[in-house]
């Protein structure tokens, strides 16, 4: 799976457990949705915690360098939606 099918994943994943807002809200005249919003930050949390998670494991170098970077371009990926 590419890092951007991995975030969109991710984000879907979010949107199907996070139950739906009521709270409408508009910036310069644009309504903000609310639930892509908290998706999309439970997925930053979720690749967030992974990360750091990795960082700490005792894998061979090269196995955890290769995830760490996959888990990096998820990170950057989700960032871009």
């Amino acid at each position: 799976m590419t890092p951007k099918e991995k975030a969109e994943e991710l984000i879907y994943q979010f949107a199907q457990r996070i139950p739906p807002s009521s709270y409408e809200a508009y910036e310069n005249g644009v309504q903000i949705n609310f639930d892509l919003m908290n998706s999309h930050n439970c997925a930053l949390f979720a690749v967030d915690l992974h990360l750091e998670e990795l960082s700490k494991m005792k894998l061979i170098f090269s196995d955890r360098e290769l995830h760490y970077k996959y888990w990096v371009q998820v990170k950057n990926e989700i960032e871009k939606i």
